[in-house]
This record gives structure tokens, C-alpha cells and sequence, in this order.
């Protein structure tokens, strides 16, 4: 088991890579919100209590985190069609150009400190983000 080391680093250096395009851009947006877009985007209105979940956040961190990103109108509350006395949460149009201006910001600052990777180097890039993608499928979004 000592590989598994391999992938902590993956993740280490993931944050590392999160943390570096937030200092290049002056970001002060927190990264919260961009995975509560992204989960939204791809799996569609949410319970605050799933999203919370999904985001990693307590229940009253993204309570605060949806009430900025309503005011902002990047999400909306709508009532729950299966339980009147609670809200799902939707992405807004303004919220899915918000995150995809954010993905290309994160491509234009990231595309420098990987231009110089060999083919060999990229294959292994790929190789990794696939067996990635692969052992985590299973993890699910929306289970409260």
C-alpha cells in the first residue's frame, strides 16, 4: 500500500494547483463556491443539506455560501416538488457563466506551468486524470 502515497499526492498537489490560480488572479472567491456551481451544473438542483454534502461545508457554511450566491444571482431557491417545507437549489444562467469564466481562467493560468510537459509527460497526465475518473464513478452526488 505504500503507492497509495502516489495518489495523496495527487491530491496534495491538486489543492496546491487550486491555491495557485486563486493568488494568480487575485481571487478572493472562495472555492466552495465553485464546486457548489459545478456540482449544480452537473447534477442539477440540490437540497442545501445534499449540496452542503457534496461541497464539504457544514449546514450553516452553505447556507451563508447560497445566500451570497443568491444575492449575486449565480443560484436560485425553488420549493421542493417532493416536500413543500423545503428548497432545492438551482444553477442560474448567470451561474453557469460565472463557472465557466472561472474554467477558463483556471486553462489560461494553469497552460503555462504545463507547456513544457513532454508527450510522454501529457500521456502520463491522461493516463492519471482516466484512472482518476475510474476509481471514483462510484462516488454519488445528492444522497443526504
Amino acid at each position: 500500500m505504500e503507492n497509495i502515497e502516489a495518489v495523496l499526492d495527487v491530491l496534495t498537489s491538486s489543492h496546491r494547483l487550486g491555491l495557485a490560480v486563486a493568488r494568480e488572479t487575485g481571487s478572493t472567491t472562495p472555492a466552495a463556491q465553485w464546486r457548489a456551481l459545478s456540482v449544480l451544473h452537473n447534477h442539477g438542483p440540490l437540497r442545501l443539506g445534499a449540496l452542503a454534502a457534496a461541497c464539504r461545508v457544514t449546514q450553516p457554511g452553505i447556507t451563508r455560501l447560497v445566500r451570497g450566491m443568491t444575492v449575486a444571482g449565480l443560484v436560485e431557491k425553488h420549493p421542493d416538488p417532493s416536500d413543500a417545507r423545503a428548497v432545492v437549489i438551482r444553477i442560474t444562467d448567470a451561474g453557469r457563466a460565472a463557472r465557466a469564466d472561472w474554467i477558463e481562467t483556471v486553462r489560461t493560468v494553469l497552460a503555462p506551468r504545463f507547456a513544457d510537459l513532454t508527450d510522454d509527460e501529457w500521456a502520463a497526465v491522461l493516463t492519471t486524470a482516466a484512472l482518476l475518473e475510474a476509481r471514483t464513478a462510484d462516488v454519488t452526488i445528492g444522497a443526504e
